[in-house]
């Protein structure tokens, strides 16, 4: 089963990331310099954009594992309700999920799996979901596993204890996917803004090239752009970490 907190990039993706990055890094540096050596001199931070990738695809598996794990503590709090057991709950849950992802490699579909083929080789639930839990690395999974562990091990009303759990973390999840929904237009907007100099830069360049020639051909000029390329990074980095609200 695959660890979420980790991806391992193959060579093809690697290589076809960093030509990629440094076919862009190329063009911005010949756009805003008019270098081909100085261009050049810029592609070696493309080596740096792998790593980023890798991070962005972890963020965006973890983020489509949470959203269908709501879709579980639904179903899970439906058969606990009708008085099944939380073992028999995981069994109906995988036909419901089957029913709702189609497609058999879904991250949660695997999961689940994975979760009723242990308990038929007679692992304890607990054991089951703590394995998952520290694969997925996600906050809600955790609180999930702990809550049912404790209940289960203290005793009371379960089946109140999962819904009003599952109805609580479904909460918390939905509050934030309508949070990227709303922020969704600030994002497009963050895009647009950040293209505004460039697209500037680049209709100038074609309109007025005597007027932007001494910005691209004299010490002072390549200094002028290299502090606007400075500025365009840090806007660029202020706004996406302003936009980056965790719930």
């Amino acid at each position: 089963m695959p660890d979420y907190n980790v991806y391992v990039m193959g060579m093809k993706q690697k290589v076809y990331y960093t030509l990629a990055a440094a076919a862009v890094i190329f063009a911005a540096g010949f756009l805003f310099y008019r270098s081909v050596l100085i261009s050049a001199l810029f592609m070696p931070l493309a080596l740096l954009y792998p790593r980023i990738k890798t991070k962005e695809i972890i963020r965006r598996r973890k983020k489509e594992l949470n959203i269908q794990f709501k879709d579980l503590l639904y179903s899970l709090a439906s058969s606990v309700s009708a008085g099944k057991s939380i073992e028999s709950a995981f069994r109906a849950a995988l036909d419901d999920l089957t029913v709702l992802y189609p497609d058999p490699s879904t991250y949660i579909l695997a999961e689940v799996r994975n979760i009723v083929s242990r308990l038929d080789t007679n692992e304890t639930l607990e054991s089951a979901l703590s394995e998952f839990a520290g694969r997925a690395g996600l906050e809600d999974i955790d609180n999930f596993v702990n809550v049912l562990s404790i209940s289960r091990r203290a005793g009371g009303n379960i089946a109140r204890i999962i819904r009003n759990t599952s109805s609580i973390i479904s909460e918390r999840i939905e509050v934030g996917q309508e949070i990227d929904m709303l922020l969704a237009e600030r994002r497009f907007e963050q895009k647009v803004l950040n293209a505004v100099p460039v697209f500037m830069t680049a209709l100038l360049s074609v309109g007025v090239p005597d007027y932007m020639y001494p910005v691209f051909n004299t010490a002072a000029g390549r200094l002028a752009m290299t502090i606007a390329l400075a500025m365009m990074a840090a806007a660029w980095f202020i706004s996406s970490k302003i936009n980056d609200i965790k719930v």
